[in-house]
């Protein structure tokens, strides 16, 4: 009898996945790249201040489309690779922006209201492809990202010019059809002229939206959107709504007995992901500087993805911190890394071999690593 009472007493904590689950393996994936990022910067000798300041650029930089990953993942769609067609509603948005000649913060704001529109009719479309196959989403988002990229492609490389009356020689080729590869957006961002972080520009001191702290300039208004969109998932997630996405990323059938209307809800999160995505991208490239037309959003998804995992987020489970966490773990390893492989090596090209490697081998490195800690789990 008391061996029974034993068994019967454990089966919960295991089955809930908090009782008996031992910290260093629920951070496993997180303190792997945490002790790879110490040794890079190691290896690499890097000034402590240039470091600070390009994780806190690239934080404010890749942060949104990060969180744009949230709610499918919630959801039960897995990690949308998708979220490279909300970057190009964001792209299209930008160039119509640029074309008129808007500029500053009114131009980033004109294009962000534009994607919307755009961002939403891809949500659409997306979602009613994942709905038709539901078990094999991130397969089929990925593939939808390719098929989406040719017919970017052939929008702004053939068609622009011909079929779309455009007329702009700062744009065009110089053949009158197509765009250019390079678009440089000097209203919207320049290197020292962020639409962002000059949002409050003349009011306090002339420079408040990229304060400087000691030797550091921090993009403060950027940082001041990142945190807003975190309250908003944060309070999305305590939602009806919310609850519903929760409920059908746990068990399908279940929340179809419920009376969940089970695709309506997946199709909205798809929406509300590539929308945030086409904000995201906004918020990139007004960082950036510069519109690399036909590739700047080929990496949005695997980058994304890759930091997410890095945070200790899974498949089915990611927060609003494992984001936070991924973001500056990958974005550190993705600046020590070339300048650690070039100095161990002595070769400049490995250092970019390292970048290469990093994007790729982190997603398959954290899964592996997120496979084994489920399997301790379940033991």
């Amino acid at each position: 009898m008391p061996e029974k009472t034993v068994s019967t007493a454990a089966r919960p904590a295991k089955a809930g996945g908090k009782g008996g689950v031992n910290p260093l393996k629920q951070w496993s994936v997180p303190i792997f790249f945490l002790v790879l990022s110490i040794a890079g910067i190691i290896a690499a000798g890097l000034d402590i201040n240039f470091l600070i300041h390009e994780i806190t650029a690239r934080f404010g930089r890749n942060m949104l489309l990060v969180l744009s990953l949230l709610i499918p993942v919630m959801a039960g769609l897995g990690l949308n690779f998708g979220i490279v067609i909300g970057a190009m509603a964001g792209q299209a948005a930008l160039i119509i922006v640029t074309h008129y000649g808007m500029e500053g913060l009114a131009g980033f704001l004109l294009a962000a209201i534009i994607s919307v529109p755009f961002a939403m009719l891809f949500g659409y479309l997306s979602g009613r492809i994942l709905n038709q196959a539901k078990g094999r989403e991130m397969v089929t988002s990925m593939i939808m990202g390719f098929f989406a990229n040719g017919l970017y492609q052939l929008v702004f490389l053939v068609l622009v010019g011909t079929v779309i009356p455009m007329k702009n020689t700062v744009l065009m080729l110089s053949s009158g059809v197509g765009l250019r590869n390079t678009v440089d957006l000097i209203g919207l961002a320049g290197s020292l002229d962020r639409a962002l972080d000059r949002l409050w520009n003349g009011f306090v001191m002339g420079e408040l939206g990229n304060i400087p702290i000691g030797p550091w300039r921090i993009p403060l208004f950027t940082l001041v959107v990142i945190v807003g969109f975190c309250l908003l998932l944060s309070f999305i997630t305590r939602t009806k709504l919310g609850q519903e996405m929760r409920a059908v990323g746990q068990d399908m059938n279940i929340a179809q007995v419920a009376g969940i209307n089970v695709d309506r809800t997946r199709m909205i999160a798809i929406i509300m992901s590539t929308v945030l995505a086409a904000w995201g991208q906004l918020i990139f490239l007004q960082n950036i500087g510069t519109l690399n037309t036909y590739n700047s959003h080929e990496q949005v998804g695997m980058f994304s993805i890759a930091a997410l995992l890095v945070g200790g987020a899974s498949t089915r489970r990611a927060t609003i911190w494992n984001a936070v966490v991924g973001v500056l773990l990958f974005h550190t390893l993705f600046v020590v890394s070339p300048l650690a492989g070039q100095r161990l090596m002595g070769i400049p090209q490995v250092g970019e071999y390292f970048r290469s490697f990093l994007a790729y081998g982190v997603i398959a490195v954290a899964l592996a690593l997120h496979a084994w800690q489920t399997k301790s789990e379940n033991q």
